[in-house]
Parts: C-alpha cells; sequence; structure tokens
C-alpha cells in the first residue's frame, strides 16, 4: 500500500467519513421537520390570531351596524323635519342634520320628500337631486319601516343607508337616510390587517380593504393579480416552497385566508394573513439549527447534545408564552363584556335622569312664565284701587282692561306650556317686530315707571316683519329688559338702550351698562343664575334661547369694552309666500307649541 494513500486513510478515517456523513443527513433531515413543524405551529398561532382579530372586527361592524339602524326611526319622529315636510321650509334642515351628523357620528343623512328630492343633507352638494329611483327611498316608502340597503354613490363607493318613511296622520311625508361609516371601519382594518373583505348574502365583496375587490366575487377578486416579473416570479417559488399550502395568493404573495360569519343578513367576512411573520420565527429557529449543526462538525455530538437542550428550552418558553399570551386575550374579552353590561346600565340611568330634568324645567317654566303677567297684575290692581278711590273710574277702567289683556295672556302662556313636553306643531306668522317690542315695553312700563332707570329706544318707522309667534317673542323681549333692569340696579346712573334694526336679519338688542356677565359660556345653560336664591330660577335665558331658535334665530350676548352687557335677538326677515302659520287640527287654533 503506497504511504500516500495510508497516511490520508489514518487523517480520514472511514467513521469520520461517515460521522460527517450522518451529521450532514441528520442536519438535513432535522432542518426539513423543523421547518414542516414551526410551519404548521406558527401557522395555526396565526390563524387562531386572525380568528380573534375577525371576532373584533365583527363585533364592532354589528356595532355600528345596530347604532345607525335606530337613527332613522329618532329622526323620522322629529317634529321640526315632519314640520319642515309639512311646510315645505327646509331653510333649517340641512344645518339639524349637520348638528345630527355631529352628534351621532355617521357617513350621511339626508331627507327626502315625497317625489324622492333631497331637500335636505348633511353634503348640501346633494340638494335638489332626485333620488326617487334608489332603493333606499322605494323600500322605505313601501315597507314604512326602517329598511336597510347597499348601493353605490356618485363615488363609485358602497353606501351602508338605513331609511325610513317619515310618516303623519297617516300620510308618507318624505325618507329619512342614515349612512352608516363603515368606511371607517375599512380604513382602520387596512392598518392592521393584511387583507380583509366583507361578503353580502349572494357573495359580492362590498367591503374590502382592497379596492380593486369591490363588487366582484371572492373567487373573481382572488383572480385579480398583477402580472410579476420574472425575478418576482423567482423569488416567490423559492418563498412558497417552505410554507404550507397557500389557501390564496394577494398581491402576488401567498395567504392563509379565515372565514367568518357576520350574524347579519347572511354577509361572511373573509381575512388574509401572509406567511412573512411564520417565515421569519421559523427561519430564525433554522438559522439557529444550522448553526448548531456547523458546530456540531467541529465539536461531535457534544455540541450536538447542548443544542437540543437550547432547543428544548426554547420550545417550552415559547410554550409558556403562548399560553400567557391566551390568558391575557381570555382576560380581556371578558373585560370588554363587563365594560358592555356597564355602559348599558349607565345609558339607562342617564335616559332616566333626563326625564326627571325635563320635568323640573317644565314647572320651573310655569312658575317663570306666569311671574311676569301677575307682577303686572298686581300693579295695575293698586293703580285701579287709587283711581277708583279718587273718582276717576274711566282711567280706572282703562287699567281693568289692562288686566283683562293680561288674563288672555297668561291663557295664551298655559297653552304653549305643552311645549315642555313635545316640539311638534309650532304655530308662526307674520309678526311686526316693532309691536312686539311696543308691547313688551308696555308690560315693563309699571317697573320702569317707579324707577330712575333711564331707557332709550331706537325703533325704525318701516316695518319689520318676522316669522314667529308674537306672545314668546314678547315673552323673550320681557325676559332681556327685565335682566337688565336687574343688572343695573346698582349702578349710578342706570340705563337701557333698546334698539331695532333689519338688514338681511332683523336685530334686537338690549345694552345696559351693568357690571356685565361673569361666565359666557354658561350663560344660557339651564339653572344657572347670578342672582340670590329665590330672586331667579335660572331659567329665563335658557328658555328664551330655546324660543329663538325655533322661530330659526340665535340669541346671544357680549360685554362691552367700558362695562356693560349686550343681548341680541337675530331673527330672519319674513318673506311673504315662503311659510304659512300652522295651527293645530285638534282645537281650531294656533298654538305656540301644541
Amino acid at each position: 500500500m503506497p504511504q500516500g494513500e495510508a497516511g490520508s486513510r489514518l487523517r480520514n478515517p472511514w467513521w469520520l467519513r461517515a460521522a460527517i456523513a450522518l451529521i450532514l443527513i441528520t442536519a438535513a433531515a432535522v432542518i426539513w421537520v423543523t421547518n414542516a413543524w414551526l410551519t404548521e405551529r406558527f401557522s395555526e398561532t396565526t390563524r387562531v390570531r386572525q380568528e380573534l382579530r375577525s371576532a373584533l372586527y365583527i363585533g364592532n361592524l354589528r356595532s355600528e351596524l345596530q347604532r345607525t339602524a335606530v337613527v332613522p326611526l329618532l329622526l323620522a319622529r322629529d317634529p321640526a323635519l315632519i314640520g319642515s315636510l309639512n311646510g315645505n321650509d327646509y331653510s333649517t334642515t340641512s344645518a339639524r342634520l349637520i348638528a345630527a351628523q355631529k352628534d351621532i357620528n355617521v357617513a350621511s343623512i339626508r331627507l327626502l320628500d315625497a317625489s324622492g328630492r333631497v331637500v335636505g343633507a348633511t353634503d348640501r352638494l346633494m340638494i335638489g337631486s332626485n333620488e326617487v329611483m334608489r332603493p333606499y327611498f322605494v323600500e322605505a316608502m313601501r315597507s314604512r319601516d326602517t329598511v336597510f340597503s347597499v348601493s353605490q354613490n356618485a363615488a363609485g363607493a358602497n353606501e351602508f343607508v338605513y331609511s325610513r318613511a317619515v310618516v303623519a296622520d297617516g300620510k308618507a311625508l318624505g325618507v329619512i337616510a342614515v349612512a352608516a361609516d363603515l368606511l371607517r371601519l375599512e380604513r382602520s382594518w387596512a392598518s392592521i390587517s393584511d387583507a380583509v373583505a366583507v361578503l353580502d348574502s349572494s357573495g359580492t365583496i362590498i367591503l374590502t380593504t382592497e379596492s380593486r375587490w369591490r363588487g366582484l366575487t371572492l373567487p373573481e377578486a382572488l383572480q385579480v393579480r398583477s402580472a410579476p416579473s420574472a425575478i418576482e416570479r423567482a423569488y416567490q417559488v423559492t418563498a412558497d416552497w417552505t410554507n404550507m399550502p397557500p389557501d390564496a395568493y394577494v398581491g402576488g404573495r401567498a395567504v392563509m385566508q379565515t372565514e367568518s360569519r357576520v350574524p347579519f343578513r347572511g354577509w361572511r367576512m373573509v381575512s388574509f394573513a401572509t406567511y412573512d411573520s411564520i417565515r421569519e420565527r421559523v427561519n430564525a429557529v433554522l438559522a439557529t439549527e444550522i448553526m448548531g449543526f456547523a458546530i456540531l462538525l467541529a465539536a461531535t455530538f457534544y455540541i450536538l447534545s447542548r443544542r437540543e437542550r437550547f432547543k428544548s428550552a426554547a420550545v417550552m418558553r415559547e410554550s409558556a408564552d403562548l399560553r400567557a399570551l391566551n390568558s391575557r386575550l381570555k382576560a380581556e374579552i371578558s373585560e370588554r363584556v363587563r365594560v358592555q353590561r356597564e355602559l348599558r346600565v349607565a345609558e339607562q340611568t342617564m335616559q332616566q335622569s333626563s326625564k326627571l330634568a325635563a320635568l323640573g324645567e317644565m314647572s320651573a317654566g310655569v312658575s317663570h312664565e306666569l311671574n311676569q303677567p301677575l307682577a303686572a297684575m298686581k300693579t295695575y290692581l293698586a293703580g285701579a284701587r287709587l283711581l277708583l278711590q279718587r273718582g276717576r273710574s274711566e282711567e280706572a277702567m282703562s287699567s281693568f282692561q289692562r288686566i283683562d289683556d293680561l288674563v288672555d295672556r297668561m291663557g295664551a302662556i298655559t297653552r304653549q306650556l305643552k311645549s315642555y313636553a313635545r316640539k311638534g306643531g309650532e304655530a308662526v306668522e307674520p309678526v311686526d317686530l316693532r309691536a312686539s317690542v311696543s308691547a313688551a315695553l308696555t308690560m315693563m312700563e309699571p317697573q320702569l315707571r317707579g324707577s330712575t332707570i333711564r331707557v332709550s329706544n331706537n325703533i325704525p318707522r318701516e316695518k319689520i316683519m318676522v316669522l314667529a309667534d308674537r306672545v314668546r317673542l314678547e315673552q323673550v323681549i320681557i325676559n332681556l329688559l327685565r335682566n337688565a333692569v336687574d343688572a343695573v340696579k346698582s349702578q349710578r346712573d342706570p340705563m337701557i338702550d333698546l334698539t331695532v334694526s333689519a338688514g338681511s336679519r332683523a336685530h334686537v338688542s338690549v345694552r345696559d351698562n351693568g357690571p356685565g356677565v361673569a361666565d359666557l359660556e354658561k350663560l344660557f345653560e339651564p339653572f344657572w343664575t347670578t342672582k340670590k336664591p329665590g330672586e331667579g330660577t335660572g331659567l329665563g335665558l335658557a328658555i328664551s334661547s330655546g324660543i329663538v331658535s325655533d322661530f330659526g334665530g340665535r340669541l346671544t350676548a357680549h360685554n362691552e369694552a367700558g362695562g356693560g352687557a349686550v343681548f341680541e335677538v337675530e331673527l330672519p326677515l319674513f318673506e311673504p309666500g315662503t311659510r304659512q302659520s300652522k295651527s293645530d287640527p285638534t282645537d281650531g287654533t294656533n298654538l305656540a307649541a301644541e
């Protein structure tokens, strides 16, 4: 045997070659098995996490739909909207709908008349358009109940609309349509999940994070794939061979697919998760294994046994982490159920408190509204008694006539008390603003006559016509004058300035030289007052603000730089032919708020 061959065999014994081959074969087998096992294990973990996330998405979707479903019922009973449809006056309808949208956080609200024309909308560009052929209008007019429909808007996006007919006296006046803001959920899904799609009962995709899928069936959507380049195809083949067989391809990447049932009209939610996170974790373990086997080639079986111990410890730590994660998820779900239960109880308590507060406000309003005529009647009775004692019977009869007028006024006020229970059917008519101001000054004459207050008024000669209820408008002006009188009581030179003007809108301003208003933010809140206990209820300005709002105007206040406060009533001018006074059909008389 040649000496070189013998030396080579001594340096490379057969058992060493066999050990190396065994290590290589073992390494290949271990890497293959580890890849398959960890891929399956991590895939199952990812699938469970995806199912939990889908359950959360479905809960949010149902919550949004249920919350929006009750809105058309509430708005269809809104007396202001019913009054707008009855009187064809939509001047404040859009503003009311915009305010409602901000409160309830929906996508849009539209009010349609019986012909299908949009007469009020949160999107003012839609006002005047005809939606008579839209499903939400046709189905609402047909069923007279809250209906749900999905349709495409002008931009091509799906609208999820709850609609209901607005019915008064058995007649459908129009339809109120409220669109749920599901696109907000769609955007939140896109920031968390790889791809999510919601299918209706026919299998059509109506919500999805992939804009190209909208309106397609799921098989059609999965076929929409951009043509990959040769490099991308090669990368995809090398990336996918180690994964489990993919359920589908989204955006050129293999994904696993989970499907959940949405308990609403047969909808389904399909979510997709890529294998990237699985591949990263599996590759991390495989890299460690390859490194371990490389060390085994130099350090033999001792390093192999040590690495196996490390591997076992890592698996145990991972199992403990998964168990801890599962426990945290269960605790979070339980906490969410408890919070929702407490929220329902809190909502019921809040509703009951609101009813009690309304009853208290109504009883205090009775005392406040009747106090002015009663005080004036007491003054006129005292004057009439003195006139009769002096033999001036004709002048006394004039005082009795004023008392008779005040009794009629109190009767009108008591008829208006129904407005505290509901706000439908307000009767308004063209009123000369100057006459209302003059009547208010006449009511305040007994109080002003016995004081040192200097009252100046600036009233134009031309008529200023507004659409309002005369008695309620006079109540607002009287309340502002009484507040001004109370504000200047402690002043050395008390003065009140009353101004009536008209431009694009009618204005009545009451200015005093008192100390001003300390807290303008709380000024119009019910039961807030700066007067001493027993001198005021804190309802005057709150009620006055509500009355002016009912007339389509607003009541504002500010402090003057030189001292004093200014209260200003702003009302829309009356334009003949725009609106007729409405009356209550039950008793044949015009009521301020029946």
